[in-house]
């Protein structure tokens, strides 16, 4: 039997059946696509902003804007410095007690820093907390050099180890995501790394959900205030330089689901905090609602 399109048809009712054949298709698609969230348009630079939320089982992308347009990491790059950190806890190259010197490179680092002197030791333990909570850039070099010699022999090993992950469009020149023309990366990229974070390494990833840590006999807190935002957010990174626009990754577990989101380029961190949990909301109620 010949398929039914082919009987005869006078060209204008044709032009019609293939119209709405192709309407028809479009709102399939529509439906389809992540663009469908009930959510404000973001306060962010439409060449800075860039969004990604992933169901952290399978991989599978739940919504993407701009996911693999090349953008600037800012602090989100310690979530890299933290992974190979992590690496050297497993392969027994360094312990939560090890002490790290810091050089007069790494004291000389611009803020966010713990405002260490050159001299100075801290553990690993609270060098990771630093990392997360506060974002200290002296931390971040000083741990780069105690595991390569150099932050450049380190950045190396930051690229090398995130072509493995299957990050393939990011480059990592620095420990810490301070200004550099030639550190980039995507939100796609970075996602991929919050999830491997997660699987590589549970016995760590609590302490993404730190939002103080004692250093000295002071309490510092830390700047992710979507902990405590969003039900079930269990970290991970927040990041800014004026190049970049407001960051964050986040992870959320919730009613058995898990997600990993990224947005970046916000115009303020609050702007950016209010997007990426109206993100998580929406995706988390068209879930269910499917």
């Amino acid at each position: 039997m010949e398929p039914i399109l082919n009987f005869q048809l006078r060209p204008r009712a044709r032009f019609f059946i293939v119209l709405l054949s192709l309407i028809f298709t479009a709102e399939l698609t529509a439906c389809s696509t992540s663009d469908t969230l009930d959510i404000a348009a973001p306060q962010a630079e439409p060449s800075k902003y860039a969004a990604i939320v992933v169901d952290a089982k399978d991989g599978k992308i739940l919504y993407e804007v701009a996911a693999d347009q090349i953008r600037y990491p800012a602090s989100l790059a310690k979530m890299m410095t933290l992974y190979l950190t992590f690496e050297a806890l497993e392969n027994g190259r360094l312990s939560r007690t090890t002490m790290i010197p810091l050089s007069a490179t790494a004291a000389r680092q611009p803020a966010t820093k713990l405002y260490m002197k050159a001299g100075d030791t801290i553990d690993v333990d609270t060098a990771i907390r630093a990392l997360i909570v506060k974002s200290a850039n002296d931390v971040a070099t000083a741990l780069a050099e105690n595991l390569a010699g150099s932050e450049k022999a380190f950045a190396r090993q930051m690229t090398a180890k995130g072509r493995s992950l299957g990050m393939t469009r990011t480059v990592f020149t620095n420990a810490s995501g301070l200004p550099d023309p030639k550190m980039t990366t995507t939100a796609r990229d970075m996602a991929v790394l919050g999830m491997a974070l997660r699987r590589d390494f549970p016995q760590y990833y609590s302490y993404f959900a730190l939002r103080s840590f004692q250093f000295r006999g002071k309490t510092v807190r830390g700047h992710n205030k979507l902990l405590g935002m969003v039900a079930g957010a269990d970290g991970i990174k927040t990041g800014y330089i004026k190049a970049s626009g407001y960051n964050l990754a986040a992870s959320v577990n919730r009613n058995g689901r898990s997600l990993v989101a990224v947005v970046m380029g916000g115009k303020t961190g609050k702007a950016r905090d209010a997007h990426m949990a109206q993100l998580l909301t929406a995706t988390f109620n068209r879930s269910r609602r499917k």
